[in-house]
């Protein structure tokens, strides 16, 4: 299967989010925007900074049509306490058997042995138009994702 790439289409799939809730991805697209980002793991330095940059620009996406997904293969559990414990305020999405993260083609690095950071956003329709791949320059995904939301808002009025 090919990595998803830009012009391609926000494929279907369904998870469990942080409180146990099944959630449908299909039950965002076509409404909002969505900035969708792949975290290697709960609570590690650099995914703990990531995840509370998005946090703390939250707000910010929400006001521009803008919803934020973070997705790692921890427990739902995991994430329950992660989410709590940063007071993170978006859906963060439990794929234990990876198989979201195949479906989006998200590499592994270090030998494979860490899942890859990466982030996508799709328009209202979603179809990807940004791609944002980087293991080390954790906040730059929610400022790369704020910068295409505002185009995005600009554009679409």
């Amino acid at each position: 299967m090919k990595p998803i790439s830009i012009g391609d289409m926000i494929p279907d799939f369904s998870l469990k989010d942080q409180n146990g809730e099944q959630f449908d991805i299909k039950s965002v697209r076509g409404r909002m925007n969505l900035v969708i980002f792949f975290y290697p793991r709960d609570g590690s330095l650099n995914c703990t900074r990531e995840a509370c940059y998005f946090r703390d620009l939250n707000e910010v996406f929400i006001e521009n049509d803008a919803s934020v997904i973070g997705i790692s293969s921890q427990s739902v559990e995991s994430h329950m306490e992660f989410a709590s414990k940063n007071k993170l305020t978006y859906t963060l999405l439990s794929d234990s058997n990876n198989e979201v993260r195949k479906l989006f083609g998200v590499p592994a690095r270090m030998f494979r042995l860490i899942p890859g950071r990466v982030t996508y956003v799709a328009d209202k329709t979603g179809k990807v138009i940004y791609i944002f791949d980087s293991q080390t320059d954790v906040q730059r995904h929610a400022d790369e994702a704020l910068k295409i939301c505002l185009l995005l808002r600009k554009t679409n009025g």
